[in-house]
């Protein structure tokens, strides 16, 4: 019987730009990188958050609310799973190009904020892009203590983004209740 091992896991050497290739190696790489969205070299995080933005409004021509709800809730799910696999594939513990976190977390804006006229969704993208990027206080807080690989890891990808959407939230609404 071969004794357990307790070196750590060998890492593959880390993918620092991923390619069409990569992401179309495993359907867990196509949804972290947004469907190509996260591809680029500047600024993923800000283009799957436009890819979001147009992909959401035309979701909303199809489905409800509810239905609405129910696919970024399951987004959210398929996206802890995919952005832990793709992470690991990768060996980058939370690149710039998995960009499904932001797609998610802007979704949950969106729904809670439209039907907003045109002035409101560039406020909450802009506010939103200002959150995820700078990661002022809870949002660094959730990138520190939830940084790595595995579960717990993928977790954090999507969990500081979901503090950047509730933020965003926060100042959208402190700005309707001043102006009303």
């Amino acid at each position: 019987m071969k004794p357990l091992s307790t070196d750590p896991p060998v890492r593959p050497a880390p993918v620092i730009r991923p390619s069409l290739r990569f992401m179309l190696a495993h359907p867990a790489h196509l949804i972290a990188l947004g469907f190509g969205s996260g591809l680029g070299r500047l600024a993923p995080g800000t283009v799957g958050t436009l890819w979001a933005w147009l992909a959401f409004l035309l979701m909303q021509i199809w489905l409800t609310e509810t239905g609405l709800g129910l696919v970024i809730a399951l987004s959210a799910l398929v996206g802890w799973w995919a952005c832990t696999v793709t992470a690991e594939h990768m060996g980058v513990a939370d690149s710039g190009h998995i960009v499904w976190d932001e797609v998610v977390a802007f979704w949950l804006v969106l729904w809670v904020v439209l039907p907003a006229g045109l002035g409101m969704q560039v406020a909450a993208f802009a506010l939103f892009r200002f959150f995820d990027a700078a990661k002022p206080g809870p949002m660094a807080w959730a990138d520190r203590h939830f940084k790595g690989f595995g579960a717990r890891g993928g977790f954090g990808i999507m969990f500081d983004d979901v503090l950047a959407a509730f933020c965003t939230l926060l100042v959208l609404a402190f700005w309707v209740f001043i102006h009303s």
